[in-house]
Order: C-alpha cells, then structure tokens, then sequence
C-alpha cells in the first residue's frame, strides 16, 4: 500500500494540469467534449475542441494540448491552449492511453491519430489543416516532442483510421518533456538537484512506460526517444525548462536543443533558472507571450522575433532548506 500511495503522489508532481476537473471554457469561447477519434477505440481516446462563439469567416490554425502525468495519469480536462482561442486559434486537448493498459508505443499512436483525426475533420470545425501546432508539459511534453521529430516518418503503426491524413505539425512547444532514455538515469545523478525515482522500479515512470529497464534495453529507449527521430525537416520548436527539475533533468532538453540545432531546425531553448518540474515563472504574463509569439510567427505568419526571455525575468528563487 505505501508503494501504490508514493507512486501515485510521484505521478501528480508530474504534471500542472493532472486531474484537473472540466473548466469554463474561456469568455467567448465553446467547448465540445468526449469526441471518439479512434471509432470503437478505448475509452481514453478521446479529445475535446474549443472554437470562439463567433464563427470565423476562414479556417482557423489549431493548437492542440497534451497533458502530462507520468504516462499513467492526468486529464485532457486543463486545456492550456484553449485560452489562445480568443487570440485568432481553435484548440483541441488530447486523451490517450496511459502505460498501465498498454506500453509505449500506445501513447504517441494514440497523439499521431487525434491529429489525423483532427485533420479529417477540419472542414466540419472550420480547422486550417496545414497549420497546427503542439503543446505539451512533462509527459506530454515528451509526446509533443515526439510528434516534433516522428510526425510523418511512419515510425509507429499507426491506429485509428484516418491514414491519408498526415499527422506532421507545424510548430512544437514543449514543456520539460524527457527526450532521451538512453541518458537520462546518468544526467539525473549528475545534476544537482536530486531525482525523485528510484529508476527500473514500479515507481519509475520512465520504465514502466515502454516495459524495459533502462539502461538494458536500448532498442526500446531509442524507439520512445524523440532525439532519436531528429532530422533537419523537423519543424520550429520552443522548448522551455527549470534547472532545478528533479523529474526531467535539465540536461534533457540542452541535449535535444543541441541535436536541433545541429540539424538545423529552428529551435529556442527557454531555461528558467532555479525552477522545479513547472512551477511559478512557466505562469508568468512574459513566458505566455513569447508562446503566443512564437505561434503566431509558426502558424500565422506573424513578422515577430520569437528568442529567449532574459533569465533575470524569469528566474526562480530557490525554496529554502528546511
């Protein structure tokens, strides 16, 4: 029993927006919920769409949510990008399975079919088909990393219909998503700050996820690796993390920046220095703003400069000892 209460706590610090209950969509704003992308599929795979009250007189750009928790817990529910939706987007926010009913690569089938999906559908919600972009924080930071790097490759059978669909996007922010398995128990005990799992045990989200130790099973941690997939056609991406992270080591997302960028995709690294796994500075008007910039320059063709914050404005104190 103690082993099932600290696993769980340890999946709610994964994620800001775990078990968060269905909100108001935001002023101006409709919401339709529970919508099957997989016909007949599991009960997870399903997504809701925000749209503004008013229908727009052309297809709008799409930005898509997917939650974290640990692969294994959290709700499609808090929908971050739904309150971009007055600012000119539809939104939609991702369900999938989690690894307790099926091992990776369920996770990134599940993503790779909503947007199909999505897709298919665009005409019906008034989507603009080729301009979508991602969101995800921790977990689903991982996932959207993925469809950064994966999308269109035809890395993972796919599920759910829709296979004349594509399912690249066009623009990728992810939030302290892990990108590389094969490092991440050695940057870990070379950080700072200390991790909070015991690794290759049932409190491990990282093994529990594709059923493998790490460290033993390299083929599996490449497969479920988003630096795996890089390749210089992978579109812009936005990568933001706390150094002070003690689920994702920070040292993840310096490494996925710098295979980007060696690869020659456009790619921005916002470090929040002294920051935990989310945290305050992630809220902060300046950091939704370079988002929003950052999306409207990948989605609308916005003339913006989207680059990093200076780190005097999004710096965290560190929490005193106690």
């Amino acid at each position: 029993m103690r082993l099932r209460i600290q696993t769980l706590v340890l999946v709610v610090l994964w994620s800001t927006t775990c078990f968060a209950a269905p909100a108001a969509p935001p002023k101006g704003v409709t919401v339709e919920r529970d919508i099957q992308y997989v016909p007949d599929g599991d009960p997870a795979e399903k997504l809701d769409i925000y749209l503004p009250e008013k229908p727009s007189d052309k297809p709008l750009p799409l930005l898509v949510t997917i939650h974290g928790g640990g692969w294994r817990a959290g709700s499609k529910a808090g929908c971050f990008t739904a309150s971009f939706v007055p600012s000119g987007y539809a939104a939609a926010s991702v369900e999938y399975r989690f690894s307790q009913k099926a091992v990776f690569p369920a996770q990134i089938q599940d993503c790779q079919a909503a947007i199909r999906w999505l897709r298919a559908n665009s005409k019906k919600y008034n989507i603009d088909p080729d301009h979508i972009g991602v969101w995800g924080d921790s977990a689903g930071g991982h996932l959207v990393a993925l469809l950064e790097t994966a999308g269109g490759k035809k890395a993972f059978p796919p599920v759910g219909g829709n296979e004349d669909q594509s399912d690249r996007v066009q623009a990728v922010c992810d939030f302290y998503g892990p990108t590389d398995f094969n490092t991440v128990v050695t940057q870990a005990a070379a950080e700072s700050v200390a991790s909070v799992y015991k690794f290759n045990t049932p409190s491990d989200p990282y093994s529990s996820l594709i059923g493998a130790k790490l460290g033993e099973d390299k083929e599996k941690c490449d497969a479920v690796s988003p630096v795996h997939y890089v390749s210089k056609d992978n579109p812009p991406i936005l990568i933001m993390h706390g150094t002070k992270d003690p689920h994702v080591p920070f040292a993840q997302s310096v490494e996925f920046t710098e295979a980007l960028r060696k690869a020659g995709v456009d790619v921005t690294l916002q470090k929040i220095p002294g920051a935990g796994h989310g945290g305050a500075a992630f809220g902060k008007p300046a950091v939704k703003e370079l988002i929003k910039k950052f999306f409207d320059k990948n989605l609308k063709g916005a003339d913006v400069k989207v680059e990093a914050l200076p780190e005097s404005e999004v710096t965290v104190e560190p929490t005193p000892a106690k």
